[in-house]
């Protein structure tokens, strides 16, 4: 276990020593390799779109060998990427860290270029036949129809291939722009009577101080601090979105948001259904909103108070009474969720220490076979304690995933959501069931202020990103337009619950997910994330011992069908409101427990 005052930072030292390490040299090299060869291997095989033919057993022969080393070079490259990310992650400044990244992006492309062909070469052979003749297709036939579907919406070989190779100096640059300038962005704020140079990281973490004038001088700070590096922030965000754009037009996309929802797995009528449950919810979320700032003392709450703590419970969230709790709740549920988290903490998994260069927020990624590594900037609260619960959700998914090939592995993000949500649920009720009447405030507090992220503030960033898409298709947009949209899709969504003089225009320039080409419309899987996640916990609740069999082969089967067949195995409708009704019930409840508990505190 990590001491109370040092927080872990994750051993990668199980794939290379380090970046300067003969062993790193090699592996690099072994995966350059390995691009190479199966790149000859592709023109050994004529992998490449081409007119349709009849399927013979020499195609089918042909198939097998190719996607079988396809998986085995995906997974290599998998481990190396995720490797290297864990430095830059962690360190931007690292420059060795970074130069490697560069390198891996040139063979990224390369590598990239290959899965377009593969795609293109899927679109031209008969899939039905290849499903009916070979068993290696039948296991990988929804990976095959979907890319069927996709190479209907790719340019020619030598345009994508072109586009590939320009990405590292557009798209990805930009991207890469992004991340550095945020990561390595110092603060000046005063606490204690000293001004002090701080980490984004750090700044944002004092949203959640309970002093209402710290908070309020962290959030003059940043937003000052946004506006000096915006130029640069807005050129990244113009490029990215222009780029998109462009491309989903030549690809044969009406908009961008046409190929974000495929690449999500789920169709128009299921958005439309969850966003008219969202819609119809935010009146329950003022409410909430209303009621925390009478519990602070405020007629009502700025910007800097949504994430205030309200009082203080008594009960110390450290890392090592984090830990506990998480194996402990976990295994309420199953010993195997629990033996997996406690394995997670035991070999550092983890790496929980904000520090300068260190990125903000958290994440989750799949390093090897069953092997995750979890991304944190943990503060010593319930929040910081259910974020963790929250990402080692996501290994448990991984875990499941494992015995998955990697085309099998392709999980869309409205699924990618799912163990992580459940996971953050389970340890959100065994609190709550303990919890005197501060504790109950304070969880309930930070589950509501979750939610409420996810639904009503992503909601803000999609009105955000679509207006975004559709401006951008005649020019490009200034800092002051960036701003006044960001202001308007947040008067739009919180209205009277957020005091309309003190939001905050600069959550464009924050958020990483808007900086990602090969990401658009990040919001909206994750509030699918939430509510499906929270529907899926309302059944465990009703038949904990069918749901526990179904679960876990749920998981390991969402790169294998649509979220709607998946959601159909547990009677799940996705394409009408009343299931997205019924998950925000449960925070509806939770909203009167909070009104309740806050008035009879008050």
């Amino acid at each position: 276990m990590a001491t109370s005052t040092t927080l872990p930072r994750w051993d990668m030292t199980v794939i290379f020593p380090g970046l300067d390490s003969p062993e790193f040299t090699a592996g690099f090299q072994s995966v350059a390799n390995a691009i190479a060869e199966l790149g000859a291997l592709f023109d050994q095989e004529h992998v490449a779109k081409h007119e349709p033919q009849p399927l013979d057993d020499t195609t089918v022969q042909s198939f097998e060998r190719v996607i079988e080393r396809f998986n085995a070079v995906i997974a290599e490259y998998r481990t190396l990427s995720a490797y290297i990310h864990a430095f830059v992650a962690t360190d931007s400044r690292d420059n060795l860290a970074q130069a490697q990244y560069s390198e891996l992006q040139a063979q990224s492309v390369k590598f990239y270029q290959l899965g377009i062909r593969f795609t293109a070469w899927i679109g031209s052979l008969d899939v039905d036949g290849l499903i009916a003749r070979s068993r290696v297709a039948t296991d990988h036939e929804y990976a095959l129809r979907r890319a069927k579907v996709e190479a209907a919406h790719l340019m020619s070989p030598a345009e994508e291939a072109l586009a590939a190779e320009l990405n590292v100096s557009a798209g990805a640059a930009w991207e890469k722009l992004h991340g550095n300038i945020t990561s390595q962005l110092t603060v000046p704020v005063e606490t204690d009577g000293v001004v002090n140079q701080l980490p984004m990281s750090v700044v944002r973490n004092l949203a959640a101080d309970a002093n209402r004038e710290t908070r309020q001088r962290a959030y003059v700070a940043e937003i000052d601090a946004w506006e000096r590096v915006a130029v640069p922030l807005a050129a990244a965000m113009n490029g990215i979105k222009g780029e998109v754009t462009t491309l989903s037009v030549h690809r044969g996309w009406s908009t961008p948001l046409d190929q974000a929802l495929f690449d999500a797995n789920i169709d128009r009528e299921t958005l439309d259904a969850m966003m008219t449950a969202a819609r119809e919810s935010f009146p329950d979320f003022r409410r909430y909103l209303h009621a925390k700032a009478r519990a602070l003392g405020l007629p009502f709450l700025a910007w800097y108070d949504l994430l205030a703590p309200l009082g203080v419970s008594g009960r110390a969230w450290s890392f090592d009474a984090s830990e506990q709790f998480i194996v402990e709740q976990f295994g309420s549920y199953s010993q195997r969720l629990s033996d997996y988290a406690a394995r997670a903490f035991r070999e550092r998994w983890i790496d929980a220490e904000p520090r300068p260069g260190k990125r903000d927020g958290a994440f989750c990624m799949l390093l090897r076979a069953d092997e995750s590594r979890v991304f944190a900037n943990f503060k010593p609260t319930y929040d910081g304690m259910s974020t963790l619960a929250h990402e080692l959700g996501h290994g448990y998914h991984n875990l499941n995933l494992a015995q998955r090939t990697m085309l099998q592995h392709n999980t869309p993000m409205t699924l990618a959501e799912t163990a992580s949500i459940f996971c953050e649920t389970i340890v959100r009720e065994a609190a709550l069931q303990h919890a005197n009447p501060q504790e109950r405030i304070e969880i309930l507090e930070a589950s509501l202020v979750g939610s409420c992220q996810v639904v009503v503030d992503i909601t803000s960033r999609f009105l955000f990103e679509q207006g975004v898409f559709e401006k951008r298709r005649n020019r490009e947009l200034s800092v002051e337009e960036l701003n006044e949209m960001m202001l308007q899709a947040q008067r739009d969504t919180y209205g009277d619950g957020l005091d309309a003089t003190q939001l905050h225009p600069y959550m464009w320039a924050m958020k990483p997910h808007y900086y990602d080409t090969g990401i658009s419309f990040y919001n909206f899987p994750d509030m699918f994330g939430l509510l499906f996640g929270l529907g899926l916990y309302a059944r465990y609740r009703q038949d904990p011992d069918s749901f526990r069999q179904q679960y876990d082969d749920l998981l390991s089967s969402t790169g294998l069908a649509d979220a709607a067949t998946l959601a159909a195995r547990f009677g799940i409708d996705t394409r009408t409101p009343d299931f997205w009704r019924a998950s925000l019930d449960n925070i509806r409840r939770d909203v009167e427990q909070f009104e309740e508990a806050v008035g009879a505190g008050n």
